[in-house]
């Protein structure tokens, strides 16, 4: 019988990150000002720490991570590579399903990853206070711990209604010593605009990215980090990949198609940009984001210049956006509910190298529940989505025959989202319907450069 786990030992942990700029065959677009022109490093430094904008702006293959990064990444990682062979089995398909473990971090997610490598070179840049957002809870949990092993002091805007609905991620955050505020608030303009307009808004990740970039830009003693999208949070993510790479050559398998939830986009990236040169190289293998029908970036946006924020505080990025002040409908897999992507992700779907497609809520949780009750993992409501898009590849195996080697990233575990699943597991849980009418009032309201 096959191994169910393919473990590496802690010395097979990667020494560097893989960046993707270096394989692409178009340079990325570089971030714009509202006067329609580059933006320079010195605006990017009011919020990002020296280090992390070299990251940011870097064209080398590969960065190297530093040693009091991987000896806190080793409290985790190597994450293990798992074989779904009770799932194979309940689905009679003849697919192998493969998965990466990222939900046995201490945040229970991919995010520290990123979160780690971003607290420590805002340590070395003497940077001693930081703010972020958070839409699940998933990255501010990450960054609450992160900043806890390098000292620094944290605040986190957190969504507002994935802050109702998830107050253990926020005790969590709080455990780690991190301040915790609910997005919209009336501490910065951004929130207070948005309060205004409507005293009951939800929030949104956009508007919660305002209000941490504002804040930051406004003290000298804070650097903003950012959970997903941005060039240097992708890079960080790629450990996952590079260690799937290692653990899929020892058991002499390779993927036919690699599948990941994408929000922002540094999920995606961290499992699927490793392989990326070898389909640059000619190897057949297929990369597939998925997301929400109700929040379909990626499959229903348009690919053009937007702002990454709600209140337009940050660069213009050509990227595929909903328009930067669309409010995503309130659906519990918070962590996908922005209206962007990550800029080198958005390319390489334009460029036609990867795939992109869109699930609805309902069946999202259908497929977690399906997962759980075979694989005894209870996934998070992101990772549902992946995990739908793999049983259907799977189903369709079925019907082909075809023995594909499907993967998967389980970005996180959902024992913080059991309120989600009790909606569901009662029949509560609906899917949003796709809101074309509020979306092309929001892509009227792109930026006009120049």
């Amino acid at each position: 019988m096959a191994a169910h786990k393919v473990i590496l030992d802690e010395s097979e942990m990667p020494t560097h990150w893989y960046n993707i700029v270096a394989d692409m065959p178009n340079p990325p677009a570089p971030p714009m000002g509202p006067d329609g022109k580059p933006v320079g490093p010195e605006q990017m430094l009011q919020i990002f720490s020296m280090p992390i904008l070299e990251q940011e702006m870097s064209a080398e293959r590969w960065i190297a991570i530093p040693e009091p990064v991987r000896e806190i990444y080793r409290l985790w990682r190597p994450s293990p590579l798992c074989r779904a062979e009770r799932l194979e089995k309940a689905l009679g398909t003849p697919a192998k399903i493969y998965y990466k473990n990222e939900s046995v971090s201490p945040a229970g997610s991919h995010k520290p990853n990123s979160a780690v490598a971003q607290a420590y070179f805002n340590k070395q840049a003497g940077i001693k206070r930081m703010t972020t957002e958070t839409g699940a809870g998933q990255w501010g949990s990450s960054l609450a711990f992160a900043a806890q092993m390098f000292e620094i002091e944290l605040r986190i805007y957190m969504v507002k209604v994935s802050y109702e609905q998830k107050p253990f991620r926020r005790s969590m955050m709080q455990t780690w010593g991190a301040e915790v505020l609910a997005s919209p608030t009336n501490l910065t303009q951004a929130g207070r605009n948005a309060l205004a307009r409507d005293p009951n808004n939800p929030g949104s990740l956009g508007l919660a990215i305002s209000e941490a970039v504002e804040e930051a830009a406004g003290r000298e003693d804070t650097k903003y980090g950012l959970g997903s999208v941005l060039n240097h949070v992708l890079l960080h993510q790629t450990v996952i990949g590079l260690e799937a790479k290692k653990q899929f050559e020892k058991i002499n398998v390779y993927p036919d198609m690699i599948f990941a939830p994408c929000g922002g986009g540094s999920n995606f990236a961290g499992v699927a940009f490793p392989f990326f040169a070898d389909k640059a190289a000619g190897k057949k293998v297929r990369l597939v984001a998925v997301e929400p029908s109700s929040c379909p970036t990626l499959t229903k946006g348009h690919y053009a210049y937007d702002y990454g924020d709600e209140s337009g505080y940050t660069p213009i990025m050509l990227m595929y956006t909903l328009g930067h002040d669309f409010m995503p409908p309130s659906i519990h897999a918070g962590g996908l509910r922005y209206h962007g992507d990550s800029p080198l992700v958005s390319q390489l779907l334009k460029e036609g190298f990867i795939e992109a497609l869109a699930v609805p809520q309902v069946a999202t949780f259908a497929a977690g529940v399906q997962f759980a009750r075979a694989e005894g993992i209870i996934p998070a409501p992101e990772s549902n989505h992946a995990i739908r898009a793999v049983i259907d590849e799977a189903l369709n195996c079925k019907k082909t025959g075809e023995p594909k080697v499907l993967f998967f990233n389980l970005s996180g575990h959902g024992h913080f989202d059991m309120a989600s699943y009790d909606r569901y597991l009662a029949g509560k849980l609906e899917d949003y319907d796709y809101p074309e009418a509020e979306i092309a009032a929001a892509l009227d309201r792109l930026p006009k450069l120049g």
